[in-house]
């Protein structure tokens, strides 16, 4: 066995051990390895197997003990970590000579009968070891968790082998979009699929990503929302429908936004605002039993949610009003409630519309106040292209926002049915392009055409399902649950 150097070395002497292990006339890179348990089984099952043979396989962690002709290892699997017991004499010759050339991060299967060490352990003592793959490069020094952040996320290969609530938290993360499913299915709402790749950039107020297709010699677009399609499938009789997808938008980074994110559109025919709302509540307090086993979940180090049904309403109106000491109501331009914005210290860009002044004023002086879970209804008609106005204020519009811990998770409104309504609207958002921000609807002309066929009232909504796993992790950053978020390039010298 040969020592283990610094760096470059520690490759090389990798690799030596690899040639060393060939000259045993051992394959190191096998196809196939029939295993029987996971650790986690053993060891639960522990009063059933003990003395049994089991076949387990894994990764080696930790530090491999070798005193004279016996030592101990420990192999993590898919269940957890378990410690294997191995000695000259069970393995033979050949055997313990392979042991002796194995490193930390090599894959190995074990086979023997399952055992208490007299330190109290449980264990499987190897009788027979096949190597299975060799780590070429070792694990960080500090396995048991990386410290560095860049690390975690640009390889977070090794943050899951290292990191157990990491992997926990992504486990968690199947199960979330895998309950959401369940809630949805059994609501009759039917999963579809639609395009990623749009001739069409609209269905949310967004800046896209642009690409070229060779094969129709056109201008492509990564959705930067799922709606319009969606929408499509109501006009064509689905009438409970919903998309769980990647949506992309060439935009900022930050705690709560990734340029790629998954979003669940659904649209439900024959529904308003009010009944989405309770659908909302009624999913996020499934999901929330049937993951983490309550409702009530731990944000942060203390702060506790509540998410059992129903969840309060506010109006946007009145928040802004509480929180940032401005009524919209009173502004009816936007170079007026421009001036009031500032006075209330935030940055105003003179191009901004009046929209994008209430949208500004509510992420920097309402957002950060709402640790719900809360309802915020009735947005002023311009910020919602897409939605239907109020019978009693034609100004404002049927829609919510559900926030909770700080942040948008779900948004919402009783969808706008009529197409002429619709035209005008997107035309109106269309013309404020040159002058205004890009971040604008465009007029979808075949959208408008399949809603001009004719389209039930309908009941839509958006939820964030990267802040919703934050939310049921108790993540405060959406890196931590998405497996390889988006990062500047790795600096080369």
């Amino acid at each position: 066995m040969v020592e283990r150097g610094e760096g470059d070395e520690l490759i090389a002497a990798r690799l030596e051990n690899l040639e060393a292990i060939r000259a045993l006339g051992v394959e190191p890179f096998p196809r196939r390895y029939e295993r029987t348990h996971l650790s986690h089984e053993v060891i639960e099952h522990f009063g059933e197997l003990e003395g049994t043979v089991v076949r387990v396989a894994g990764r080696l962690v930790g530090a491999i003990r070798r005193m004279g002709k016996a030592g101990f290892a420990q192999i993590l699997d898919a269940g957890g970590q378990i410690q294997i017991f191995f000695r000259q004499d069970s393995l033979g010759d050949a055997g313990f000579a392979l042991y002796r050339e194995l490193d930390v991060g090599d894959f190995v299967g074990v086979a023997g009968p399952v055992i208490r060490t007299r330190a109290g352990e449980i264990s499987v003592e190897a009788r027979e070891l096949t190597f299975l793959a060799k780590a070429i490069r070792p694990l960080p020094e500090k396995w048991h968790g990386l410290s560095d952040v860049e690390k975690r996320y640009r390889q977070r290969y090794l943050d899951l082998i290292s990191n157990q609530e990491s992997r926990q938290a992504f486990a968690m993360r199947s199960q979330i979009v895998r309950e959401v499913r369940r809630f949805l299915d059994d609501r009759a709402f039917v999963e579809v699929e639609t395009p990623v790749l749009q001739q069409v950039a609209s269905g949310a107020a967004a800046r896209p990503f642009e690409t070229h297709s060779n094969a129709l010699d056109t201008t492509l677009y990564l959705r930067i929302a799922l709606e319009l399609y969606l929408k499509r499938c109501i006009v064509g009789g689905i009438e409970r429908v919903y998309e769980i997808g990647r949506i992309f938008r060439n935009e900022g980074l930050s705690f709560k936004h990734n340029p790629e994110f998954t979003m669940l559109e659904l649209y439900q025919a024959y529904a308003d605002y009010r009944d989405i709302m309770e659908l909302v509540e009624q999913l996020v307090a499934h999901v929330a039993r049937r993951v983490v086993g309550t409702t009530q979940l731990t944000w942060g180090d203390d702060t506790m949610i509540d998410v059992t049904p129903p969840w309060p309403r506010k109006s946007l109106r009145e928040l802004l009003i509480e929180h940032a000491g401005v009524d919209y109501a009173d502004y009816p331009d936007a170079a007026s409630l421009q001036e009031a914005a500032r006075k209330t210290g935030i940055h105003i860009d003179p191009e901004w519309s009046r929209a994008k002044v209430i949208d500004e004023l509510m992420s920097t002086h309402v957002e950060p106040k709402l640790m719900g879970p809360i309802f915020v209804v009735d947005y002023p008609a311009e910020t919602t292209p897409l939605a239907k106005r109020k019978a009693d204020r034609p100004d404002e519009v049927e829609r919510f926002e559900a926030y909770v811990c700080g942040m948008e998770l779900a948004n919402a409104f009783s969808e706008l049915n009529d197409p002429v309504e619709q035209r005008r609207r997107f035309e109106a958002q269309a013309g404020k392009r040159e002058g205004d921000d890009d971040e604008t609807l465009a007029v979808d002309e075949e959208f408008l055409e399949a809603v001009e066929h004719g389209m039930p009232p309908t009941g839509g909504l958006g939820i964030g399902i990267d802040r919703l796993v934050m939310l049921l992790t108790n993540r405060s950053t959406i890196r931590e649950v998405i497996l390889f978020p988006q990062l500047r390039p790795r600096e080369t010298h």
